[in-house]
């Protein structure tokens, strides 16, 4: 079994020697043998791929220098000297006379090396016959789709996008959108057959490692939509993304991996939504009246609200409660003191949406909508003017930029780490011994202003140690600590394109310090309800009308 990793690699080739290829593609938990191996810095995709060729199976790899992480990555497996075949092919980055000829010649070694190596003979109408058959092997151009494109995917990826979806969703990453053609004439020779097969490999769909990248612009073609895959210090689709999304047509997503199985709630929380907004976008948006009351359960990492509408959209009552250790028992403990507070019963509640990360395993509700709508819908319910949504949660931070009839038009979330939520927050609060009400009010307070030069929560909480220890006072400590957090959300809202009217919401909404600090930042007034930390719970309950 020959393994690979990338749409350049000559598959069919080996069909001429009766050996099969499979994509190196699996997930990993960790990186600890790349790491014991290989330097820290290379990219998770670099680690990835070498954590998956160190597995015992991978005998036999074919690596295509698509960039220098890749010859590292050569450089270490050949040092190990594990594999029984190794090879890194070089790929021209142009698909001109001179370099159809220089590769072919590349592909000329690769076949004599493996001749040498197996003991088998090559044969060319095989290998001519996988490529006929590869000519319609690829799902590009399916109507209606939606166009995963960037980096390095997988079918993990494809299938995790895919359940999010009830289109199909087309794999035009760097390694998924493999299209080539071959010659009509069966070759004769080994000769013959690479003379056609380098100029058709060449001649696919560029990936952004080659010079001209012009044949790309079809990928977007008749998609309802493009969701982008990056993966960190991956420039090449850094740059693409920047200009599609300069230049987008369709409802466009970016997503970013890291090789590992890691932050799938987060990630599917922006499919979700991305799912939301294009399906919402496609239906006229009419509220089905219920002769009784609708409810809204915001199940989040901090607290777990609750919220009832009575038909006419009045706010009947409320409640918030701590999620605890069990979203399921923070949910019925909070539900049932908002019946309480209305004089209802759960009887008298025609619908329930659930909302918010614990929502699809709170087990109540008749449908789960993502915080990311319900926050939209909630936010344009409490503020029709509101154009960019700011939540900050316990768990992670949102700017949300919605219409004028509170349907999402974009929204970027912050990286799974915690810095600039409320979860930071309330670490640097257990720090100094506050709560986070003394913390809000005392941050109104400061003289000096103090500097915190890491969002990263565990060197935040060094230095606040280090500040205290010095006697700066508890104001100008926490002013520091809004600063930075002022400083990561406004660097979200500049990255989504917010612009006003702002509205905030989630519980950090309350901390008027943050909100001063963040109102000077952007040079504006940001509205905040005295329902912010309602908003998603009230969102959910609206699109329970419908």
């Amino acid at each position: 079994m020959i393994y690979y990793m990338c749409k350049y690699t000559p598959v069919e080739l080996f069909a001429g020697f009766q050996v099969p290829c499979r994509r190196l593609e699996e997930l990993t938990d960790s990186f600890e043998a790349a790491e014991s191996l290989g330097h820290p810095n290379i990219c998770g995709y670099g680690k990835a791929l070498l954590e998956a060729a160190l597995a015992p199976e991978v005998d036999e790899l074919i690596l295509v220098n698509c960039c220098d992480v890749v010859r590292r990555i050569y450089d270490i497996l050949e040092q190990n000297k594990k594999m029984g075949f190794l090879y890194l092919l070089d790929l021209p980055h142009k698909n001109g006379e001179a370099e159809e000829g220089m590769f072919q010649a590349q592909l000329g070694r690769l076949l004599e090396a493996y001749e040498q190596y197996s003991g088998r003979e090559f044969q060319p109408e095989l290998a001519w016959a996988a490529l006929k058959a590869a000519e319609v092997s690829s799902d590009g151009g399916a109507q209606p789709h939606l166009s995963l494109q960037g980096a390095h995917s997988g079918a993990h990826l494809r299938d995790l996008v895919q359940k999010h979806f009830n289109i199909p969703v087309c794999d035009d990453t760097c390694s998924g959108n493999r299209q080539i053609a071959a010659a009509d004439k069966k070759p004769a020779t080994a000769r013959e057959f690479m003379t056609d097969y380098g100029k058709a490999l060449l001649n696919q769909i560029p990936c952004m490692r080659m010079m001209s990248i012009k044949k790309r612009k079809v990928l977007t073609g008749g998609a309802r939509g493009i969701i982008y895959h990056t993966m960190k210090f991956c420039d090449y689709y850094s740059f693409e993304y920047a200009n599609i999304k300069d230049s987008r047509e369709v409802p466009l997503l970016k997503i970013e991996t890291d090789g590992t199985r890691q932050s799938s709630g987060q990630l599917s929380t922006r499919l979700d939504a991305f799912a939301e907004s294009l399906s919402l976008s496609d239906t006229e948006r009419e509220t089905k009246r219920d002769e009784r009351y609708t409810a809204g359960i915001d199940s989040g990492s901090a607290s777990t609200d609750v919220v009832i509408l009575d038909q006419d959209k009045n706010l009947v009552a409320w409640s918030v409660v701590p999620t605890g250790a069990g979203a399921a028992a923070g949910a019925g403990k909070a539900l049932a003191g908002a019946l309480e507070k209305a004089g209802l019963t759960e009887a008298d509640l025609g619908k329930i949406v659930s909302t918010g990360y614990g929502r699809e395993t709170i087990g109540r509700g008749d449908a789960s909508v993502t915080e990311i709508t319900c926050h939209a819908r909630g936010a344009h319910y409490l503020n029709p003017e509101a154009r960019t949504v700011i939540d900050i949660g316990g768990q992670d931070s949102k700017v949300i930029c919605i219409d004028g009839q509170g349907t999402v038009q974009n929204f970027v979330m912050n990286d799974k780490c915690a810095a600039g939520t409320g979860r930071f927050l309330e670490m640097m609060a257990r720090t100094m011994e506050l709560t986070m009400e003394e913390m809000s009010a005392l941050g109104q307070k400061w003289r000096e202003d103090v500097t915190i030069s890491s969002m990263c929560t565990v060197f935040a909480e060094s230095e606040v140690v280090s500040l205290i220890a010095r006697n700066t006072p508890s104001p100008d400590i926490i002013h520091g600590l809004n600063k930075a957090v002022a400083a990561k959300t406004a660097a979200l809202i500049k990255r989504v394109g917010g612009e006003e009217v702002y509205m905030m919401t989630g519980g950090v909404a309350r901390n008027e310090g943050i909100v001063r600090v963040l109102e000077e930042k952007l040079g504006t007034r940001i509205y905040v309800s005295e329902y912010a930390q309602l908003c998603g719970a009230i969102g959910a309950a609206l699109i329970a009308m419908e």
